[in-house]
């Protein structure tokens, strides 16, 4: 283990840890105190405002990806890797209208697995609930291995046991609060997650000497300053792609354009992606600085939290820790919840009992955030690949959703063989691209399929479908 590891000491570190997992636990608890019913569990009630919702859909974003991942990929892609990991934003640009689309269409809907079923039918439905809740979990089990690293670059925890803890704590809150909980600690996780930002930002810069960076950039990693890096070049476009498939098809978005206000999502959403897109710009650019400095990298999704420490010292690192772990509550507590949501009203409620009460779904709710929990854990434990191969093996399924997505929202000639197809035929070939090419190719691969097997199965054979079939109480 490194001496960067314990630039804050075990003990500090597990006092941190204990003190901010307890202030999300009393909070969680205390504003899920409102989920009186499921809706009030699962959507809030379908009444949080601007505020409430740009914080939590901005905070939601800024991930332990965000924080962790922008750095590695200004480490090995470069320039263009800071600003390909930013491209991220343009899924939140790009839902705003779908958010105001989807209030539109389904004013009494739950997930994104609603909108599937009635607009392309079981097959389809069974297709994308697949690869939703395989996208959820692999996203969850990246989050939690950044934690148990943050832990051990910074405070020199064991990765074992930080990964554990911040598991924990976001399911014991998430579990009694549902979305309430969610989105009040999303609104105070990202008030801190900006502050800390701007202040390390700040101490950084005044810190360090741009002329020393690029001399040492420039004499021992050239490549990372070639703006026409073919691999740098593609992950743009891959992470683009990648970021418009996450949020397009996944119940974490979908579940706040439900809980969301109707005239308050497309406002939400633009806010959110102003606020999140200089985040993993300014995150990325620490990386370039790990060679002056002296910091041995030992891997490169440590790169983030170790140089933040090492450049501002103890009250630089504990500001660094603060903001990580926030940025990671605010993402695990979102997907629990969504996740949770999703086979709850998608597999239990509308497959094995129509019938069960708010009572007997909040119990299932319960034992699913508990298991998903659980086998996050159990694949955190090894510690398999990097934060990107790990995430990005889901890409090219979730680029495959794109187009059967926003055709579906907005085109009625849109169909059901064009959607399965298009998810079919997308993730296979984006795997087979993942394999053969790399990651950074996957998702972008996959979604190309995926689009021009929608648009010829939609010229093919045209539906003419029926918007109303989509609000279940009209």
């Amino acid at each position: 283990m490194n001496k960067q590891s314990f630039i804050i000491s075990p003990e500090t570190g597990w006092i941190l840890l204990g003190t901010l997992g307890l202030l999300w636990i009393i909070l969680g608890i205390y504003w899920g105190r409102k989920a009186k019913n499921m809706d009030g569990f699962m959507v809030a009630g379908r009444n949080v405002g601007l505020a409430f919702g740009a914080a939590t859909a901005m905070a939601t974003w800024v991930t332990s990806n965000t924080t962790m991942l922008a750095p590695q990929f200004a480490l090995q892609l470069g320039i263009w890797g800071m600003i390909a990991y930013s491209t991220a934003s343009f899924g939140l640009f790009l839902f705003a209208p779908l958010a105001k689309r989807i209030r539109q269409l389904m004013p009494s809907g739950y997930t994104s697995g609603d909108f599937i079923r009635l607009r392309y039918g079981k097959p389809t439905w069974v297709l994308f609930l697949i690869i939703s809740i395989f996208y959820g979990f692999t996203w969850l089990v990246s989050m939690g291995m950044a934690g148990g690293i943050l832990m051990n670059a910074i405070a020199g925890i064991p990765y074992e046991l930080g990964m554990t803890v911040i598991l924990l704590v976001c399911v014991i809150y998430t579990l009694f609060g549902g979305m309430y909980a969610v989105i009040g600690t999303d609104f105070i996780q990202s008030l801190i997650i900006l502050v800390g930002i701007v202040i390390v930002g700040i101490g950084v810069l005044t810190q360090i000497d741009f002329d020393t960076i690029y001399t040492n950039v420039s004499t021992e990693k050239p490549m990372l300053l070639n703006a026409l890096m073919p691999a740098a070049i593609m992950s743009i476009f891959n992470n683009m792609l990648f970021g418009l498939g996450e949020v397009f098809h996944s119940n974490v978005w979908w579940s706040r354009a439900f809980a969301m206000r109707q005239e308050v999502g497309k406002k939400a959403y633009l806010l959110s992606g102003l606020f999140w897109f200089p985040v993993p710009i300014a995150a990325g650019f620490i990386a370039l600085t790990s060679g002056s400095l002296g910091i041995n990298i030992t891997s490169p999704d440590m790169v983030g939290p170790l140089v933040s420490a090492s450049v501002l010292g103890q009250a630089g690192a504990i500001i660094v820790f603060a903001v990580f772990f926030c940025s990671l509550a605010s993402s695990i507590d979102s997907l629990l919840a969504a996740t949770s949501d999703l086979i709850t009203e998608d597999i239990y409620r509308k497959m094995i009992n129509p019938n069960a009460g708010d009572k007997t779904l909040r119990k299932v709710s319960a034992g699913i955030i508990i298991g998903l929990g659980l086998l996050a854990w159990s694949a955190c434990m090894p510690r398999i690949g990097t934060l990107a191969t790990v995430l990005f093996f889901a890409g090219p399924m979730v680029g495959s959703t794109i187009w059967p997505i926003v055709t579906g929202l907005f085109w009625k000639k849109a169909n059901a063989k064009g959607a399965i197809w298009g998810m079919l035929l997308g993730s296979v070939v984006g795997l087979i691209a993942y394999f053969q090419l790399g990651w950074y190719t996957a998702s972008l691969i996959g979604a190309a399929v995926s689009m021009i097997t929608v648009l010829l199965m939609t010229y093919l054979y045209p539906d003419n479908f029926e918007w109303k079939t989509l609000d279940e109480n009209h």
